[in-house]
Order: C-alpha cells, then sequence, then structure tokens
C-alpha cells in the first residue's frame, strides 16, 4: 500500500476512535484498575474495538498491537499499533489533552503517527517522506539556541524511578525549568511538532505511548531517540526524548549522561 492510503486509513481509524470517545467524556467516567494498576474506561475498550473492526476489514494481513486487546498476529511485515485514549488520566479528569495514537511500523519501523484530541478536533499526522501536519497545514518544530532556553515537559516525577529521576533532574537544571511542564503525554509531543515546546523527556513508556508520536516529531523537523541517542523501533525500552532543534540533541545527552559531574 502507498503511504498516502495508510494516511486516509489512519484518518478513519481516527475519526471512528473519536465516535466512540466522545459520549464518554465528562460523564463521570471512574474507570477500572488494570494489572499494572493503570485505569482503563470502557472508552478506550470501544475506541479500541472500532479500530480494530476497520484494520480486520481493510488491512487483514497486518499485525495489530493494542493497548487494551493485546497482539494479533499478522503474516505481512506491517504492524499497527494503537493507544485508545492515551492519558486515561487526563480523559477521567475532564482535561481534552488526551489522545488517541495510531501508528504504524514497518519492519519494526515507525513510518507514520497520529495524535488525535477528539473533543478539541486537534489532529497531528506524520508520515516518513511527508511533512507533518496539524489539521491539514504543515508544522515545524522551532529552534533552540541553547538548552537553557529549552522549555521541557514530562508527564509526571512519578514515572521516573530514582536512577531515572536523578537523570531526569540533571536535565532539567540546565533547562529553563522555571517553565516547566508536567502532564499531557502524547498532546505534548504535538505541541512539540508545532514549535511550542523545545523538549520532552519520559521513562517507563511503552510501544503503543510513543510509536506513533516519532513520524509527526520527526516530520516536524525533530528528533526522537532513547536516552543513548539511538534512533526508536520496536526493540527499543521506555526511555524517550523528544527534542524539537536537533541541533540540541548532543547537549540533552551530555546533560543526562553528566551525573553528579558539573
Amino acid at each position: 500500500m502507498k503511504i498516502e492510503q495508510d494516511i486516509a486509513l489512519a484518518r478513519r481509524l481516527a475519526d471512528a476512535a473519536g465516535d466512540a470517545i466522545r459520549p464518554h467524556f465528562r460523564t463521570g467516567l471512574t474507570g477500572d484498575r488494570k494489572s499494572d494498576a493503570s485505569p482503563v474506561t470502557v472508552a478506550d475498550r470501544a475506541a479500541e474495538e472500532a479500530m480494530r473492526r476497520i484494520l480486520k476489514a481493510e488491512v487483514p494481513r497486518d499485525t495489530v498491537i493494542g493497548e487494551e486487546f493485546g497482539t494479533e498476529t499478522g503474516s505481512s511485515n506491517r504492524t499497527w499499533v494503537l493507544d485508545p485514549i492515551d492519558g486515561t488520566v487526563s480523559f477521567i479528569g475532564g482535561r481534552p489533552i488526551f489522545g488517541t495514537l495510531i501508528a504504524l511500523l514497518v519492519d519494526g519501523w515507525p513510518v507514520l503517527g497520529v495524535i488525535d484530541q477528539p473533543i478539541l478536533g486537534e489532529r497531528w499526522i506524520g508520515a516518513s517522506g511527508h511533512p507533518t501536519t496539524f489539521n491539514g497545514t504543515a508544522v515545524r518544530t522551532r529552534p533552540c539556541r541553547e538548552l537553557a532556553d529549552a522549555m521541557m515537559a514530562t508527564t509526571g516525577p512519578q514515572y521516573f524511578d530514582d536512577h531515572q529521576g536523578d537523570h531526569f533532574m540533571t536535565l532539567a537544571a540546565k533547562t529553563d525549568h522555571k517553565r516547566m511542564m508536567f502532564g499531557g503525554d502524547c498532546y505534548n509531543y504535538g505541541l512539540l511538532a508545532s514549535g511550542h515546546i523545545d523538549l520532552i523527556c519520559e521513562a517507563g513508556l511503552k510501544l503503543h505511548d510513543w510509536a506513533a508520536l516519532v513520524p509527526i516529531v520527526e516530520g516536524a523537523g525533530g528528533t526522537m531517540c532513547d536516552w543513548n541517542g539511538e534512533p526508536l523501533n520496536i526493540d527499543s525500552g521506555g526511555e524517550v526524548l523528544a527534542i524539537g532543534d536537533p541541533a540540541r540533541l548532543e547537549d540533552v545527552i551530555e546533560a543526562m549522561a553528566c551525573q553528579h559531574h558539573d
């Protein structure tokens, strides 16, 4: 399939997920706890089921990995990765900064990604060889002259273990930490792609949390990698960096590695 056809399919997936999610927003849903204690709602499940139905009908040979219903292995080299509601805590709390994440991986590498915010009607799409778009208009990350000017975001300090937290704090101290933002999950990566945030540092992410973000950030001129600066693929761990200005990549990696050695 051409990437244009895949983009069209991903748009339909996002539309279907949004239709499943919107009726449940701010209705007092509390959510259940999954085995890892993270919350899940009827909206998560309905949205993923809606997307899986479309994929089964249209690309039955492709593998599908979803946060709620696991892996259905296909026979092609293509894998769709679905996170129906990334930011379930924000969703339950009535904050419209969660998102539906849709990724396509080919041979384990992300080539297409969608962040869809169905309440605000905001959608970022990134695809290999295409500029990232926000609601159809191309967007770019912004330049960042030095790390001290960087506005950084992370979902929350509770997702770092002690060792990761030390690295994060070392990096944070070298950024404009008075403007640091907490919360936001995938929404932060859309804001970075659109040139509003410079840097995101996270740990403990799963494939469905980050796969869709890579084509979006990179198609807008940014870079995504692990904490060692290595590109992200299906085998990567959960330590993830998104950097709006790739010229700051070395500074960020150096700051994270120079633990206790100023």
